[in-house]
């Protein structure tokens, strides 16, 4: 809507809104950019009778998505592409795209869209130009890989592989790198499937298994790649890992996987050492489970899986590690998403049992609670809190008060000098009526 509005815009008032807009932020506050439902056609110097019927009928057709006339908006768009005739410049890009991005958002809601006609569309829309083709041919097989046609798909992103132009080629290098990965992903797609059918037979087909090996090879050359390219590749490293497991390749499966996760070129990732932890936790290697699950806490402390944390540190026979997992529900409980859980108080009432076979159990508490004390009683033990753990969930409420001494005794001297304070006016109402 954003290049609707551009495009709407007469060039004077364009460059008047650049120009003074630190002095209208400044004099009259900031001004609302919203899009106007009913805009006021504005005539634009030297405008031809060709681009003032294009003006207008770009103006119904924004006004027919605004209030999501389909039906209209694709009987003025079917007039709007002649745009692609028009050799003004710098309006001939722009117009591409706009032609494109709308007529698919049209078609997206217009009920009596067909496949013939996205593929009408995205086919005049890569063949009006070079600058968008790519993107335009991921967009495509996206589409026809949602209708579950994934060869189509596949041949789409096969054809966008081999797409060559002079300088634009590489000017959108990143972009081809995008179309290898996607389409290493359809071919893990179709293994996927092969996979499936060999498993739902009960004799050994060697074409069936020549196949899947076939698109192994093909998928594992790109996605192998990725990690080249710093960035949050879940999907694909999920698909490789998955496929190098299937043919007992572990030790590639744990490089990249921790490459993945610990490599400082890629952006901290909190899924890198969930997918980890996962692969570790299948093969059964729990001291490593742990590490990987320290370093995701220090990312996520609230995360669902300290919860898992908590219970490996705590079968453990070293001493500290009791007192680590102490630390571990504690920061889980400093979010309030964990509030109301009842497994996480259950849990952090084991620990406190266990830790409370050490001598110095008292001042280890204290100790985690020193930095909580003055707000974690407005969190989890205010009079409010109380009420609605005894209406909506009891046995929360009596996890809850077994450790409200513990963690907070401090508000337990609190309660009990209001309870003498009430206990002594109430005493001496009942003298005063006597």
């Amino acid at each position: 809507m954003d290049d609707l509005e551009r495009e709407l815009m007469p060039v004077g008032n364009l460059n008047d809104d650049l120009d003074s807009s630190e002095d209208n932020s400044t004099k009259e506050g900031r001004k609302s950019k919203l899009p106007l439902v009913n805009p006021i056609s504005v005539e634009k110097p030297n405008e031809t009778g060709f681009h003032k019927s294009m003006r207008i009928c770009l103006e119904q057709i924004r006004e027919a998505l605004l209030h999501h006339r389909w039906q209209e908006a694709a009987e003025y768009m079917a007039c709007y592409p002649q745009m692609l005739d028009d050799t003004t410049r710098g309006k001939h890009q722009q117009c591409k795209e706009l032609i494109w991005r709308m007529a698919t958002e049209i078609l997206h809601h217009h009920d009596n869209s067909k496949m013939e006609d996205y593929k009408s569309i995205y086919e005049r829309m890569k063949h009006s130009g070079v600058k968008h083709y790519l993107l335009i041919c991921l967009e495509h097989s996206f589409h026809l890989l949602l209708h579950g046609q994934i060869q189509d798909a596949k041949r789409e992103l096969s054809a966008a592989e081999s797409w060559r132009y002079g300088k634009e080629s590489t000017a959108q290098y990143e972009r081809t790198k995008l179309i290898h990965a996607y389409r290493s992903l359809l071919d893990y797609i179709i293994w996927c499937d092969k996979k499936h059918a060999h498993s739902n037979t009960d004799y050994s087909d060697s074409d069936n298994n020549q196949d899947m090996n076939n698109y192994f090879r093909q998928a594992s050359v790109n996605l192998k790649e990725i990690l080249k390219n710093p960035g949050i590749w879940d999907p694909f490293i999920l698909s490789y890992v998955e496929m190098l497991e299937y043919y007992e390749n572990h030790e590639e499966a744990e490089k990249v996987l921790n490459d993945y996760a610990y490599d400082s070129a890629f952006p901290p990732n909190p899924n890198a050492h969930v997918y980890l932890y996962q692969y570790l936790k299948r093969h059964d290697r729990k001291i490593e489970m742990k590490k990987v699950l320290k370093n995701l806490q220090t990312l996520v402390p609230s995360h669902e899986l300290m919860l898992e944390y908590s219970s490996l540190l705590l079968r453990s026979d070293k001493k500290g590690n009791v007192q680590k997992a102490l630390g571990v529900v504690l920061d889980m409980l400093d979010f309030a998403c964990w509030r109301s859980n009842v497994d996480v108080w259950k849990r952090l009432k084991d620990i406190v049992e266990k830790l409370q076979l050490q001598e110095d159990w008292k001042e280890v508490v204290s100790e985690k609670m020193a930095a909580r004390k003055d707000w974690w009683p407005a969190l989890h033990f205010s009079r409010f809190h109380n009420r609605e753990d005894s209406r909506d969930n009891p046995q929360l409420m009596g996890v809850k008060a077994s450790l409200t001494s513990i963690l907070c005794p401090d508000l337990m001297l609190k309660y009990s000098a209001v309870e003498v304070i009430n206990g002594e006016q109430k005493q001496r109402k009942k003298t005063k009526k006597t």
